[in-house]
């Protein structure tokens, strides 16, 4: 790890507090009422109802969405038996994890124990606190006994992610790849590096889906595991001990169909994937060096099918593809455990995933690309929104039908509706922008490019590979800054600079900026003046001729001074009579789009209109189905004056001139936000559930709106996004983060292919 991501991670860790988590109530305390049914004595009505049905544990705490991971310590990632003190870091992120992709809720608990019969007995007592538990980092062959043990003992899932983690999504893209290969998986030949827990579950796994244990080769660090070999044995390596001569890798590697890597770097040699039947299939999954890389593998077998388990690669096998989902599953029916049938419906379900036609709105999350089955897409991606609609529910069904739900689903498709609203509130809807960006970078110039946000941020993007950036500065300060920040890219290899000194475009571009405000009273002194001293009118100059595909200004001045610029330089389309800024709010509660934000002091109700279509573009690029609230004083016709009226009409101009777009009001925020309270006073509204697109209706109450709730509900911004121009330009305000400007160099690659799109095929 390089010396700027571990001091990057520190800092994470450390602010604005220590750790990745805390507790938050789930129920509001305002008043002597809600201490009185909080606590004591209105508690007590929810222990005596526990007391008359176990059951109700369920519906009255927070018992059936709580998973406990826990940890000894002894096996921390690479680390090795680090102790449960520093293996902490590493829990508190899987709870994050859990949260953050499935909504379940974590106690992370680290042990200070290495007797296996302690660790048995501590867990085994915590099982009225849980509706699961993980258990991670463990190393084997304790982790074995620890789980099996505690499967008997307990009434609840046990789950040793290590172990059935790997070997779920290891199994899903086996499946897929014997598909893309024409092979079946009763007739294949199997040679597995590594004996720990990871490789013997995913071992174990197959051969109940039909792998042949007899067409196995197990090699270790002592070779190949036969029978009789004493050394490093134990009884769960020696299930797969085989009478054989056999002894090294080589020996046996000879006409395999499929190699499985779980050991170290640099295991399997070019020389031994020739001796493998065609094509061969190797999962190389040594973190963070495989066993062998994809292009040693390639060089001497260009048909091959590989997966390893790194993210720069096609094909990760990624754990969390798996257990957030898993587990959402088994609380939902109340499991009593996960069992073989629920693995299994795991794998079937990850492997179909892969191989389905992506819907409208999936190719939306990933900006259009064709997820198209293949050599190169055996597995989902981590961030598929689709995993958290497809696992849960066939998960759930294998728990009923095998009997061990106690609380089975009565309505699939409530239940799936529910898991779709998850995905959205869940704030990974920024993830599918960086995929797309990732998959094109752009060239996106920053016009503030010796501001330390920016260059904190260039960093980032030259890392993540999200774009090309270009930076507006003079070389000597940039390099002088970036240095002095411990920034590692490279001036004219990562990141091209344009000096507004020393421009060699320097006569092209004034010149192109007095033949666009030349009738606007700007003479060519004043032009060659503007283009040597306002960079954000440079950067519009090089994103309007081409040499640049998008651009950000705003990071230092005052907004409406770069706004007026974009405004010059950029253009506005001709569909519109302006531009319009939208910006998007991640909460705990959801993900929200308000709009205008920044623009149009007191839009009239055709602006308005054509603003909130604009916004719902936007809406759909994230993956989401836009739902818009003209909102009000007034809600569905309480008022009746010139305020109202406006948001009335401008309902009635979408309803004619944009039919495509849902939309309702005039209304209430909160009406906006709640079916319940919507309605009591309208229940005939266009949509259901809460808006996503709240549309403002003046400058005032929108930004107003917009700085509140990012303060009052910790809200991730992105944006302000400018939609309405005739080329990608974005201008952010001046408290934007490094984090805020990485998210929005995201959002203008998008732009920028979308607008490339959009051009070319006109």
């Amino acid at each position: 790890m390089s010396d700027e991501l571990s001091e990057a991670s520190l800092q994470y860790h450390r602010y604005p507090k220590p750790g990745k988590l805390e507790i938050v109530a789930t129920k509001k305390m305002v008043n002597q009422r809600d201490l009185a049914l909080a606590y004591s004595p209105g508690v007590a009505a929810a222990c005596d109802e526990i007391v008359r049905d176990p059951n109700e544990v369920a519906n009255l705490t927070a018992r059936g969405n709580l998973v406990g991971v826990i940890t000894n310590g002894t096996a921390v990632l690479g680390l090795g038996a680090i102790g449960p003190l520093a293996a902490k870091p590493v829990m508190e992120g899987k709870a994050v994890l859990f949260k953050k992709f499935a909504g379940v809720d974590v106690f992370d608990i680290e042990l200070d124990l290495t007797d296996p019969e302690k660790i048995i007995e501590t867990v085994a007592a915590m099982e009225p606190t849980f509706g699961g538990i993980n258990l991670e980092d463990i190393k084997a062959p304790e982790c074995f006994e620890i789980e099996r043990r505690l499967r008997e003992r307990m009434n609840i899932p046990v789950f040793h992610d290590d172990q059935h983690g790997t070997a779920i999504v290891v199994a899903a893209a086996v499946r897929n790849g014997l598909r893309v290969a024409g092979k079946k998986i009763e007739e294949v030949r199997l040679v597995c590096t590594g004996a720990g827990a990871a490789a013997l579950a995913c071992l174990n796994l197959l051969v109940s889906m039909g792998l042949k244990k007899e067409n196995i080769r197990v090699v270790d660090r002592d070779g190949v595991v036969y029978k009789g070999r004493k050394a490093d044995m134990d009884p769960y390596k020696e299930v797969y001990a085989v009478e054989t001569d056999q002894r090294t890798l080589d020996d046996v590697i000879e006409g395999a169909d499929i190699f499985m890597g779980l050991s170290g770097p640099g295991v399997l040699k070019q020389h031994q994937v020739q001796k493998m039947a065609s094509p061969p299939f190797i999962l190389a999954l040594a973190n963070p060096t495989p066993e062998i890389t994809p292009e040693e593998v390639l060089a001497v077998a260009p048909d091959a099918i590989i997966a390893t388990g790194r993210s720069d690669y096609p094909n990760q096998v990624n754990n969390v593809l798996c257990f957030p989902f898993l587990f959402r599953g088994a609380l939902d029916v109340g499991a009593t455990t996960i069992n073989e049938q629920m693995k299994i419906a795991c794998v079937e379900a990850l492997s179909d995933l892969a191989m389905k036609e992506a819907s409208d709105q999936v190719q939306a999350a990933y900006g259009g690309q064709a997820l198209q089955f293949g050599r190169e897409y055996l597995i989902p991606r981590p961030f598929d929104p689709r995993l958290m609609t497809d696992l849960p529910p066939k998960i759930a069904q294998a728990a009923m039908d095998s009997g061990v739900a106690t609380r089975p689903i009565q309505d699939f498709h409530e239940y799936r509706r529910t898991l779709r609203e998850f995905v959205f509130r869940s704030g990974l809807v920024m993830k599918p922008v960086f995929e797309r960006a990732i998959a094109n970078p752009q060239r996106v110039v920053f016009a503030e490019g010796e501001a330390t946000r920016v260059l904190q941020a260039v960093q980032v993007l030259v890392d993540d590979s999200i774009c090309k950036p270009i930076l507006i500065g003079r070389p000597e300060v940039i390099e002088e800054k970036a240095k002095g920040l411990g920034l590692r890219f490279q001036l004219g290899q990562d990141v091209k600079v344009v000096n507004m000194n020393d421009n060699p475009n320097f006569e092209r571009d004034w010149q192109h900026y007095h033949e666009i405000e030349g009738r606007n009273g700007v003479s060519p002194a004043f032009a060659r003046g503007v283009v040597r001293t306002r960079s954000t009118v440079l950067a519009a100059l090089l994103t309007r001729q081409g040499d640049a595909d998008a651009m950000i200004c705003g990071v230092e001045g005052a907004y409406i001074q770069h706004l007026k610029y974009i405004r010059s330089v950029i253009g506005i389309r001709e569909d519109t009579t302006d531009c319009s800024a939208i910006t998007m709010l991640i909460l705990s509660k959801g993900t929200f789009f308000l709009t205008d934000t920044h623009v149009t002091p007191d839009p009239s109700p055709k602006q308005i209109a054509k603003k909130t279509a604009m916004a719902a573009e936007i809406v759909r690029r994230f993956g989401m189905s836009p739902k818009a609230a003209l909102l009000s004083h007034s809600n569905f016709g309480s008022r009746d004056n010139a305020f109202s009226r406006k948001m009335k009409e401008a309902r009635r101009i979408l309803h004619e001139q944009y039919p495509g777009v849902v939309v309702e009001g005039e209304m209430h925020a909160d009406s906006a936000l709640s079916d319940e309270i919507r309605d009591k006073v309208f229940p005939h509204s266009r949509f259901k559930g809460a808006a996503n697109l709240l549309v403002m209706p003046n400058l005032d109450s929108a930004n107003i709106a917009y700085n509140m709730v990012k303060m009052l509900g910790e809200a991730v911004p992105v944006g302000p996004m400018l939609t309405g121009l005739k080329y990608p330009a974005h201008a952010v305000s001046d408290s934007i983060t490094v984090r805020g400007i990485v998210n929005m160099s995201a959002v203008a690659v998008v732009d920028a292919i979308d607008w490339q799109t959009t051009h070319t095929a006109g």
